[in-house]
């Protein structure tokens, strides 16, 4: 087993994949997830999904948004899929969003920087849990901020990071493409508007070759770039973004886990020969995050060369 440490990144590249976790791509068989807690969670007007909720009228229900969350953990263990919870802090709201706080990697986790006042305290939980897993830490973000929404672990030796200047900012990104560059691997920097928050309400992977965007929201470059790699390409309408739309997790074997009120995704996952699968999470999306902001993959097969 390998012991835990802050850091086993080489500084010169060349940092042995671990054994036991890590992932190569956002599609290989899920087979441990991370998922933020629901014990403090609240709505925080600190985003547009917030603001818009509170325009409409909605009101915040706990005991909702904590029966929705145990749902959805449900359906991550029917799927075959072990579950680790962060360890919650009452003075953290947004905890929940365990995607944001560390981003994992075929080398180990990478502890990030968080850009909101009330999120910055959330390194220290995400640390607990990583040594109470003996899961040593790649290394950590400390050049500005970047958080996890905009961090996906494209395929095997591609890595795509987006950055906005206020969650991820140009400093926290340079600082991580510099660390995965030299370890061989290729990452896609795609800067965009702080409107939409993180890159992962634009663009998810569904499955090997096939990705889910909304085209109307993305610059035509990373479309094409999309393109250059042979990924064939789901269009999402932009209405569907600013509902989370495009916020999902795949759980590989050619399933995916999505929003239950996404219905327009759903139908076309279908279509293209996938299993969906659907918890209802509507008491927790308008606080700004859906399935994919809940949960930060831990340990994926890999399918580098298969």
């Amino acid at each position: 087993m390998t012991e835990f440490t802050l850091k086993r990144r080489q500084d010169n590249g060349g940092t042995q994949p671990l054994a036991d976790w890590g992932m190569d791509s956002e599609y290989g068989p899920l087979r441990d997830v991370l998922i933020g807690p629901v014990d403090n969670f609240s709505w925080r007007t600190g985003n547009a999904s917030a603001r818009r909720a509170e325009r409409l009228g909605m009101k915040f229900d706990h005991r909702v948004a904590a029966a929705q969350h145990a749902e959805m953990l449900d359906a991550y263990r029917q799927a075959g899929v072990n579950t680790h919870i962060i360890p919650a802090d009452s003075a953290l709201p947004y905890q929940i969003y365990g995607r944001d706080s560390s981003v994992m990697t075929p080398w180990g986790p990478i502890v990030t920087q968080m850009y909101s006042p009330w999120r910055r305290g959330e390194w220290v939980p995400i640390v607990k849990k990583y040594a109470q897993l003996d899961i040593p830490i790649y290394d950590v973000i400390t050049a500005g901020s970047l958080e996890g929404g905009d961090f996906m672990v494209l395929e095997p030796g591609v890595i795509l990071c987006g950055y906005s200047g206020e969650r991820t900012s140009a400093e926290g990104f340079a600082q991580l493409k510099g660390w995965v560059e030299k370890e061989g691997w290729e990452v896609k920097g795609y800067q965009f508007d702080p409107f939409f928050l993180h890159i992962d309400v634009l663009v998810a992977m569904l499955a090997e070759k096939l990705a889910a965007i909304c085209m109307d929201a993305v610059e035509p470059g990373l479309v094409q770039w999309f393109r250059s790699r042979n990924i064939e390409i789901i269009d999402i309408p932009f209405p569907q973004v600013l509902e989370l739309g495009v916020n999902v997790v795949a759980l590989g074997n050619d399933r995916v886990m999505l929003p239950q009120a996404n219905k327009g995704l759903a139908e076309k996952c279908r279509a293209q020969g996938l299993e969906v699968i659907d918890p209802d999470i509507s008491m927790i999306t308008p606080g700004g995050g859906g399935v994919h902001c809940m949960c930060q993959p831990l340990r994926r097969d890999s399918v580098a060369g298969k």
